[in-house]
Formats: structure tokens, C-alpha cells, sequence
């Protein structure tokens, strides 16, 4: 398609209400198609552990995208009709989720059709320069369910596993039956939300605003981001031996208050540890051009 170029300025004689018609038209739209889509998305934030970290993300690259304001205003304003083509893909994504009752489709075609709206109505340039930010919400969308089951099974065995030969290790007398720790006086039980998914969606989120802040590389963000998979894994490991290791000691400091507060503790242990990584990354290879 052929590129229809119009500056940031309106022609002279046009009123902003009939500049900015076919935008709002365009967001009514939206609004409409994915009213019913954004309210389930935002109760699964509020009544999903695993999906709770959502709430900040839209929040979070509404605030990256207000940091770089003036750099994207100095970008020249270009409508571009190619970006109907990731608008149809969008709405093509949407239809494959409606029908086949798969809500991830469903929830990141939204996130392709925003992009699609700043492609057609305000260039491919501002669009690359809020690249991180799309990146950023298509973050707050949970992975898809077959996904999810299919690797949190093998990490609550794995977290299992593992745990039990760090508190074997540590002097403790336990044996593991499947993801089911039994030690001298209780039995543990590794459930999915022990199996790590929480954390690790987390850390991945918080790995790219690390590289953001520091300002690393292209490059640098991409290594931190997969660094954090599978720090995030290890931090989950080391919470279940250490609850093991407690269970053995008094099995009230595996339970309520204490199991809570321990997650808390290791979440923030791994992130000190991503973020001192981000650093030295920064100190060694310097910031992103």
C-alpha cells in the first residue's frame, strides 16, 4: 500500500474535532470489541496470584511511554496504511480466540491492535520508538492455559527434587514421593502454585524494566531477560528447601504467616541479584546508544 504522509500539524481550516474524528472513532471501536475481553483480563489480575503482577504493567508503560514524550513528539507524524495489515492480523487473532474459546489470543490482540492504531495513524517510526512499551503489554497477558500446565508440572517435580537434596545435604532426613516432600514429623506438598510460574513472570517483567532504567544495550536486555528464568527458578528451589529445612526444625514456620513471608524474601533476594547483574552489566559493556 501506498504511504500517506501527513504532519503532526492540521491543514489550516480544519477544526481539532474533525482532525481527531476518525481517531476516536477508530477507539470507540476498540472499545467496543474488547470491553468484554479487558474486564475478564483485569479479573483474572484481581483473583489470580499468578496473574496479579498484570495491575502494574499498564501503569508501568503508560510511564515509559510519558518518559520519552519528547523524543517521540520530534519523531515526524506520518500516517501509514500499511499498518492495516497488522490491524487485520489483530482482528484475525481476536476471531481465532472467539471461536476457539482461547482467551490469549484473545487478550494479545488488543496489544496488536493499539500498535496497529499508532502504525496507521502516527507512522512506523513512533511505532518502533514505543517498541518496549507494546513489549511491556503484551507482558500483562498470562500465558496461555495449555502452556502453563504443561510447564508447571515439570517444575514442581523439578522444585521437588531439588529440594530435597539441598535439605539432604543440609543434615535434614527426607525423602520425596512424586512432588510430595515427607520429612521426620510432616509431609510438604509442592503444589502448581509452589512450581515457580509466579516468580518467574515476575522476574521476566522485572528484568525488562531493569534493562530499561540502566539503560543497557539491546543486547544486555535480551541476556537479562533470559538470566531471569532461570534465576527465577533457583529463588523458587531455594524457597521449598528452606521451607523443608524449617518444617524439620518446627512445622509452624512452614505454614500462614512464615511460607508467605519466606516468598517475599526470596522474590527480593532475586531481585537484588538481577539488578546487581543488571549493573555490572552496565559498568562492563557501558549504556545503549
Amino acid at each position: 500500500m501506498e504511504l500517506i504522509t501527513e504532519r503532526a500539524a492540521a491543514p489550516s481550516g480544519v477544526s481539532p474535532i474533525l482532525r481527531y474524528l476518525p481517531l476516536a472513532a477508530v477507539l470507540a471501536l476498540v472499545a467496543a470489541l474488547y470491553g468484554a475481553v479487558l474486564a475478564d483480563l483485569a479479573s483474572d489480575w484481581w483473583t489470580d496470584p499468578a496473574a496479579s503482577y498484570g495491575m502494574l504493567v499498564p501503569a508501568v508503560a503508560l510511564w515509559v511511554a510519558w518518559l520519552g514524550q519528547r523524543e517521540i513528539a520530534s519523531l515526524p507524524a506520518a500516517r501509514d496504511a500499511r499498518g492495516l495489515w497488522l490491524a487485520a492480523f489483530g482482528c484475525v487473532l481476536l476471531l481465532m480466540g472467539e471461536l476457539s474459546a482461547e482467551f490469549f489470543l484473545q487478550r494479545i490482540s488488543f496489544v496488536v491492535v493499539l500498535a496497529a492504531i499508532v502504525w496507521v495513524f502516527w507512522g512506523q517510526a513512533r511505532l518502533r520508538r514505543l517498541g518496549f512499551v507494546f513489549v511491556l503489554l503484551a507482558t500483562m497477558v498470562p500465558l496461555p492455559a495449555i502452556v502453563y500446565n504443561a510447564i508447571a508440572a515439570p517444575l514442581q517435580l523439578a522444585a521437588s527434587d531439588i529440594a530435597t537434596t539441598v535439605a539432604q545435604a543440609l543434615g535434614v532426613s527426607v525423602f520425596r514421593d512424586g512432588n510430595i516432600i515427607h520429612l521426620a514429623n510432616t509431609s510438604l506438598g509442592v503444589e502448581e502454585a509452589c512450581s515457580g510460574l509466579r516468580s518467574l513472570s515476575a522476574m521476566v517483567v522485572a528484568s525488562l524494566l531493569l534493562g530499561f532504567v540502566e539503560q543497557m544495550s539491546r543486547v544486555g536486555r535480551i541476556l537479562l531477560c533470559v538470566a531471569s528464568i532461570p534465576l527465577a527458578i533457583a529463588i523458587n528451589v531455594l524457597r521449598v528447601a528452606a521451607t523443608a529445612v524449617l518444617a524439620d526444625y518446627q512445622v509452624d514456620y512452614a505454614l500462614g504467616f512464615y511460607h508467605m513471608f519466606t516468598g517475599w524474601l526470596v522474590f527480593l533476594a532475586g531481585f537484588g541479584t538481577l539488578w546487581a547483574g543488571a549493573r555490572l552489566s552496565t559498568r562492563l559493556g557501558g549504556h545503549a546508544r
